[in-house]
């Protein structure tokens, strides 16, 4: 026990070396600020490198990243001053435009995204955090629109072009999500393509539609678990459990990792009144994934 405390003291001894070593090397208070976790802690640390002559551009934005959560002032006072050393930064505008909408500064946040896409007026970046950003406040046709004009920058990015689809289809524009995903049937796997057509038939409430692009997509991919997996929730969706528990056993079966199949199944029997299948299920989970606590508490409960 003498021996694990005197290492235990050595190590915190050798963590506090740092804070007492002549700094003046900026990655030194980028260090120290990474390693502490509130922003007001922070601070003392990272504002004097607004004045010290070797920290570069992109010290002060990390310096600033690592105070956005929690002291936006003084972020700006350390971006300002990255803008200051290197002029015509896209990198730093974007950095402002999240300052200032941390500082609820809605003139600021447009007028860095409007410089920021005057310097790079083929970046994606610019659109694709104003998406996030209209996103997060729940105006997705704003959002769909950003990520649009980004697709248009990038028309071979899929992952962009999937996200542009379901923002249409989450914004209301069914017909011109549908139209966007038969634009990527050449570069899609037939799979992938069934499972996004069935997932928008899904938002949409069109269930059986929906159920009959999930049984393709099973048909085209197999050993897909999250093709089974969607076309066990359709089936019970449509009230058919017993197709549902089907699908989702053998979900479960195809990734032994992922312990949403079974929970989703539990949820459902639940809900059926099956109450000692859903006990045998629930037995099941707890032995698997045994640190999946919450989410198995909450799929089986009774009062579903």
């Amino acid at each position: 026990m003498r021996s694990v405390l005197a290492l235990c003291g050595l190590a915190f001894l050798v963590h506090l070396v740092p804070l007492f070593l002549p700094r003046n090397m900026p990655e030194q208070e980028l260090a120290i600020a990474r390693a502490t976790p509130e922003a007001r802690f922070r601070v003392p640390v990272l504002k004097p490198l607004k004045n010290n002559p070797k920290a570069t551009a992109a010290d002060l934005r990390e310096a600033a990243e690592l105070l956005v959560e929690g002291a936006p002032g003084d972020a700006q006072e350390l971006v300002d001053e990255a803008d200051r050393r290197e002029p015509g930064s896209v990198e730093t505008q974007l950095l402002r435009a999240r300052i200032c909408r941390a500082e609820r500064m809605e003139r600021c946040v447009r007028e860095s995204f409007e410089q920021a896409t005057k310097l790079a007026p083929g970046d994606t970046r610019p659109d694709l955090l104003w998406a996030d950003m209209r996103e997060q406040d729940g105006e997705l046709a704003d959002a769909a629109e950003a990520v649009g004009r980004a697709t248009k920058k990038a028309p071979e990015d899929l992952a962009l072009r999937l996200r542009y689809s379901r923002l249409l289809s989450a914004s209301g524009k069914a017909a011109e999500a549908e139209q966007a995903l038969w634009a990527l049937e050449a570069k899609l796997p037939r799979e992938k393509l069934f499972l996004e057509l069935g997932m928008l038939r899904k938002r949409e409430g069109r269930n059986e539609e929906a159920r009959g692009f999930f049984s393709r997509a099973v048909a085209e991919g197999p050993r897909s678990a999250v093709a089974h997996y969607h076309l066990g929730m359709a089936q019970f969706q449509l009230g058919d459990l017993d197709s549902a528990e089907e699908e989702l056993r053998e979900a479960d079966r195809l990734n032994v990792s992922d312990p949403q199949p079974l929970a989703s199944l539990c949820a459902m029997q639940m809900k059926a009144g099956r109450l000692e299948d859903a006990r045998i299920t629930r037995m099941d989970l707890e032995r698997r994934f045994q640190n999946e606590a919450e989410l198995i508490q909450e799929a089986c409960r009774r009062s579903r």
